[in-house]
């Protein structure tokens, strides 16, 4: 009986732990297949409009990377269901053990009840007393009887209760197991297919270098006109004496780095710094001071601090553009197909500053986020 009251006790204490790493690795997973959702429909886009294989690839890329975060947080599911499985079956094990110790008791406590049926030797047994104390002792033993065999039935049944209840919540633990067990296999399927379309676009690439050079050079262009004309309007805004509004917004914004919130949810397909082509691997890309998120078209791009809006651009490749001054900071949004704000307008958190263009077959958020004339990785200053 201790064991069972020690593992009850148990279960009570990590419950909520193990109901809180459940809802973190469904939230998770239910991340991992919004971004696959996104990345398959901007692949379909990306295939109708343009053909782009470098942005197909690494899409699908991205796809895989997603996708085999998936399988492993699958993996790591299934794992703490066979082991909450495996705990139930010991529990149900010990409730049996302790369910059958109780039933033997019950029927001792039944057949004495039986042999001593007839009232009158119940009540011959009480007569027979030497004297008041000895009937009253008498007495109060047959009626402990009754109240014993009473309180033994209600624990052979609250017990019996216990291991269908235990056995019922097991079964479900092993069918759900089971189900993605099953769903494991088709993201493994799926895996193998995304993997194989990598390999067939890398080919591409290979089999017309030319042409994709001539493209790398024509978006070298214009990621370089566009750090050029961040530049100047940083260095027009940063080099201005601060006020006291200016500081205070630029302490407040420096003690965030690392808990802003993200001005769209979707996965990053493009990282900050600068990075070798994934084909060419001797050739350069241009230098991303930003981050490219890929989002569903017309999704709204918000604030991520509060700030002053500074300017207002169209930039090739990147249509509209925002830039949003947080004291010594500055935020920067492009590829938007719709401004909702205009120079001068204050920003809090949260509020929307365009929406998100599709823009040769992409559809993505570029944001970059700089200290000074410095730029940052975003990533390290998003939550």
């Amino acid at each position: 009986m201790r064991r069972i009251l020690c593992i009850v006790a148990l279960i009570c204490a990590i419950a909520p732990t193990l109901a809180a790493q459940t809802a973190a690795q469904k939230n998770k997973k239910a991340k991992l297949e919004r971004e696959i959702a996104i990345l398959d429909k901007q692949l379909k886009e990306n295939s109708a409009k343009t053909g782009n294989a470098l942005t197909s690839l690494k899409l699908t890329r991205k796809k895989i990377s997603s996708r085999k975060q998936l399988v492993a947080e699958s993996d790591a599911e299934i794992k703490r269901l066979d082991a909450e499985i495996e705990a139930k079956s010991g529990r149900i094990d010990d409730l049996q053990v302790h369910l059958d110790t109780l039933t033997v008791y019950y029927r001792k406590l039944v057949h004495t009840a039986y042999r001593n049926r007839d009232a009158r030797i119940w009540y011959m047994y009480i007569l027979a007393s030497g004297n008041f104390g000895q009937a009253m002792r008498r007495f109060g033993y047959l009626k402990s009887i009754s109240a014993q065999m009473n309180a033994q039935a209600r624990k052979v049944r609250d017990t019996k209760a216990a291991v269908t209840r235990e056995k019922s919540e097991k079964e479900a633990l092993r069918t759900r197991a089971e189900g993605l067990r099953e769903k494991r296999l088709q993201e493994l399927e799926s895996l193998k297919k995304d993997e194989a379309e990598g390999d067939r676009l890398v080919q591409q690439l290979r089999n017309d270098k030319a042409k994709y050079q001539k493209q790398i050079a024509g978006k070298r262009r214009e990621m370089e006109n566009l750090r050029k004309q961040m530049e100047k309007m940083v260095q027009s805004s940063a080099g201005k004496p601060k006020t006291a509004v200016d500081a205070k917004l630029d302490a407040e914004f420096a003690a965030n780095c690392g808990k802003l919130p993200w001005p769209v949810d979707g996965p990053v397909v493009d990282s900050f710094g600068e990075h070798y082509h994934p084909v060419y691997t001797n050739v350069k890309m241009p230098f991303n001071n930003g981050i490219n998120i890929a989002v569903a078209k017309n999704t709204a791009a918000k604030a991520v601090f509060n700030g002053t809006v500074k300017n207002i651009m169209v930039m090739a490749g990147y249509n509209q553009c925002v830039l949003v001054q947080h004291g010594g900071y500055f935020t920067f949004y492009c590829k938007l197909a719709s401004v909702n704000v205009k120079a001068g307008d204050k920003v809090k958190t949260g509020d929307v500053i365009g929406r998100v263009d599709t823009i040769s077959g992409e559809t993505q958020l570029h944001f970059e986020l700089w200290e000074g004339r410095n730029p940052r990785d975003p990533e390290i200053w998003l939550k």
